[in-house]
């Protein structure tokens, strides 16, 4: 039998979708295995949900770096130092607030995934959520949704692995929406890392 995918799933808050990654990985509807993760904040309740099931963390924040003059490259080049020794296959961005560099990327080439709570093109960057329920109130959008992608340097931008649409009603609260839009993030996350880690064997010699 393969080897379980070694996933690094970086975070910044709750940690919902890593809980996702966890239970499916533990189910056995993911082959796979987080070996760590990675907040750039310490309240990050995410980093308690890896700890639960065992898996080691990292705190990294950009902070300090600030404090030092130091820029982003920096920042990025030393997080990539302190990841590449858990070998990762994917490095799965789950709710991660920094915009990662090509010093970071160029260090697993094909190998960082994002979830983005918009489809392909529509509302790239923070708040998409918010951004997608107010472009809904203007009659704008009939509908929003989800992506997985391959990171690049551009923004919500890389090629998509797998996408779901999620409609907005008039009824519809700003929570009722978040709520349909995370029940989705879950499920795609798991389809998404899953098709990944499908592309990386069947690369391999």
């Amino acid at each position: 039998m393969e080897p379980r995918g070694r996933l690094v799933v970086m975070i910044s808050g709750f940690g919902s979708n890593l809980q996702a990654i966890l239970d499916a990985c533990r189910e056995g509807r993911l082959w796979a295995e987080v070996v760590l993760v990675v907040s750039n904040r310490r309240d990050a309740y995410g980093l308690i949900r890896a700890a639960r099931a065992g898996v080691p963390t990292l705190y990294f924040p950009l902070r300090p770096y600030r404090e030092r003059g130091l820029d982003r490259i920096a920042y990025d080049q030393d997080l990539a130092d302190q990841i590449a020794p858990y070998r990762p296959d994917l490095i799965v961005l789950a709710g991660w607030m920094h915009i990662l560099s090509s010093a970071f990327l160029d260090r697993f080439p094909g190998r960082v995934i994002n979830l983005h709570p918009a489809l392909p093109g529509m509302f790239p960057g923070r708040d998409a959520i918010r951004r997608a329920f107010e472009a809904y109130r203007r009659g704008e959008i009939s509908c929003s949704g989800c992506m997985v992608h391959y990171v690049t340097p551009e923004v919500d931008a890389g090629p998509v692995l797998v996408q779901a649409e999620v409609p907005l009603y008039p009824e519809d609260t700003l929570e009722r929406f978040e709520a349909r839009m995370h029940e989705a993030e879950h499920r795609i996350l798991v389809e998404g890392i899953r098709r990944a880690l499908e592309r990386l064997r069947s690369c391999e010699p």
